[in-house]
């Protein structure tokens, strides 16, 4: 918790501008602004930086306004449960479970949790594979035993700054600046590889700009490039890369849409202001800090990420030795292999998977050969290209050894600040769950470790046969979570009990109700989505299944026992 003197002088600044006009106001807000920074540091990480890749290379720039969607809903539910912290001044986790449901407020934080832990795997992750391909390369052997010791010494390193981050002080104002200017220079430098695509023709503003109005048959048909491809084949062939291509579509957009706003964002915010002693004064301030500190910087960045990947992967060209009908001079080409899954997918389709298998190698390989150029195009765009590939798109404007230099260093940047955050938020939500104030040791230590010890281990975890698991287990249980965490807060902005006289009314109630209906909605259809693809899936149907229905159930029992109690 800040100083006592420091909060007060800042609430009196916040007051005084405000009664000066709007522009005393925003300097202030300026100068104060700090959580939704911090929001800005846990949404852009790996995910974040993998999904805008992987839009971009799908779809073109057809799907530029699913950023936009998806952040202003997040924005949108997180002023929701910032209005009703600072309008209460009570913590989120035991107003939920007196006034809405425990159940809820349990799951909420065992959610966060369990995200907290699982994520922070593919993090360190990303900052190894910064190392390792763009920073470091050649000198740093790529054993086990090495990623568990670089592994060792961020744990170490993120942990200290944590540290630091309860006390304040210069070394964690330091640390910040740092991280923000490695998080600016990749900014900075995929916009100006923006600016460079639209100057060369590459890009015309147009198709940028028109990208950003939303789309929602891509979650049924192939859009841009792909489906334009797809229109020049038979019927029969047509339906199948269809088929595939909007899969993939689907899953990328719901991926990517769940990077903007997770489930442990929701609870961090809430938090971090408390922490800061913003009360009801802060309101605006809250908002605004959201908008200045987490929706802008994300926009940017994956929009940018979107239309550099669009350039280079969208509908590229096949090199001559993969578009060759020769088998053995197209399993020469590099892309082979990443495009081999689809390419056998396709004959196997046609002739049927038992008589697939039962062809030699030589004749699968001649199979493949024999495709139409087209479909061998549309194999290649559907590679989930490393998001490491995309520092080819910064050459044209760097030069090819700067630009993986200055990718590794934002990498790093977003991997190490986002591990930060995650310990930052499992902190808080252990003290939350045995009832300590928050930063009390040793709890807030251990559940810092709790998550990067986790984090730490994914050589181990991450890269063994558990990935699969962990990640259907996480992905099912939060993102069934977040609606759940949409719809709490939408019931809370609606509690006479909880907010009495700060309650919303009139006109402010019907907008506040209409904005968060449609976020709710969304993220509704988004978690649907996902739990359908889910439970097709014979690996993960039966975990997906468990556990929505065995939450659904313990969410009714606490809404049972909560009226039985008021009555």
């Amino acid at each position: 918790m800040k100083d006592q003197s420091e909060i007060d002088h800042n609430r009196h600044q916040l007051v005084s501008a405000q009664k000066h006009g709007p522009l005393a106001t925003l300097g202030v807000y300026v100068r104060l602004s700090g959580p939704g920074w911090l929001q800005s540091a846990i949404t852009l990480g790996g995910g974040s930086l993998a999904g805008a890749l992987f839009l971009g290379a799908l779809g073109g720039t057809h799907l530029l306004w699913l950023q936009l969607v998806a952040i202003t809903m997040g924005v949108i539910m997180l002023s929701a449960i910032s209005y009703v912290t600072l309008s209460t001044g009570q913590r989120p986790f035991p107003a939920i479970a007196q006034h809405i449901n425990p159940v809820l407020a349990w799951g909420w934080l065992i959610a966060t949790m369990m995200a907290n832990m699982i994520w922070c795997m593919p993090q360190f992750s990303l900052c190894y594979a910064s190392l390792n391909e763009n920073l470091v390369g050649s000198a740093m052997s790529d054993s086990f035993a090495n990623k568990l010791w670089v592994s060792a010494v961020l744990l170490v390193v993120c942990y200290g700054v944590v540290h630091m981050s309860l006390k304040g002080g210069l070394g964690r104002k330091l640390f910040d600046l740092v991280l923000k200017a490695l998080v600016g220079m990749i900014v900075i430098c995929f916009f100006g590889v923006v600016v460079l695509l639209v100057s060369q023709g590459t890009m015309q503003w147009q198709s940028i700009l028109s990208g950003f109005v939303p789309d929602l048959t891509a979650m049924f048909r192939p859009i841009g490039k792909l489906a334009e491809l797809v229109g020049h084949l038979s019927p029969s062939h047509a339906e199948f890369w269809s088929a595939r291509i909007v899969k993939e579509q689907r899953a990328v957009m719901i991926g990517a849409a769940a990077t903007a706003v997770g489930i442990n964002m929701t609870f961090l915010l809430p938090y971090s202001m408390l922490t800061r002693g913003w009360d009801k004064p802060f309101r605006g301030l809250a908002r605004f800090d959201l908008a200045t500190g987490m929706a802008i910087p994300y926009l940017i960045v994956t929009s940018c990420v979107v239309i550099a990947s669009a350039a280079t992967f969208h509908g590229q060209e096949l090199d001559d030795k993969l578009a060759s009908s020769q088998p053995d001079v197209m399993v020469s080409s590099p892309m082979f292999k990443s495009v081999e899954k689809s390419l056998a997918a396709r004959i196997s389709h046609e002739v049927g998977s038992e008589a697939y298998a039962n062809l030699s190698r030589d004749q699968q390989l001649a199979a493949m050969a024999t495709l139409d150029t087209t479909e061998k195009q549309i194999a290649l765009t559907l590679v989930q290209r490393d998001a490491f590939q995309l520092s080819k798109s910064l050459s044209p404007l760097l030069g090819e050894k700067l630009a993986s230099i200055i990718f590794g260093l934002g990498a790093f940047g977003m991997g190490v600040s986002t591990i930060i955050i995650l310990m930052l938020i499992n902190g808080y939500a252990l003290c939350e769950a045995f009832d300590h104030p928050q930063g009390t040791q040793p709890t807030f230590t251990i559940g810092c470790l709790l998550a990067g010890v986790s984090g730490a281990s994914w050589p181990q975890v991450w890269d063994g046969p558990s990935k699969l698991w962990l990640a259907i287990l996480a992905s099912s249980f939060c993102m069934l979570l977040l609606p759940i965490a949409y719809i709490t807060f939408m019931m809370m902005m609606n509690s006479r009990s909880l907010l009495k006289e700060e309650k919303p009314v009139g006109a402010s109630m019907w907008i506040w109700n209409i904005l968060m209906a449609a976020s709710v909605l969304g993220a509704i259809a988004a978690a649907t989505t996902v739990l359908i693809d889910k439970s097709s899936d014979p690996t993960a149907g039966t975990v997906v299944l468990a556990v929505t229905a065995g939450f659904i159930v313990a969410v009714l029992i606490g809404f049972a026992v909560r009226l039985g109690k008021q009555r």
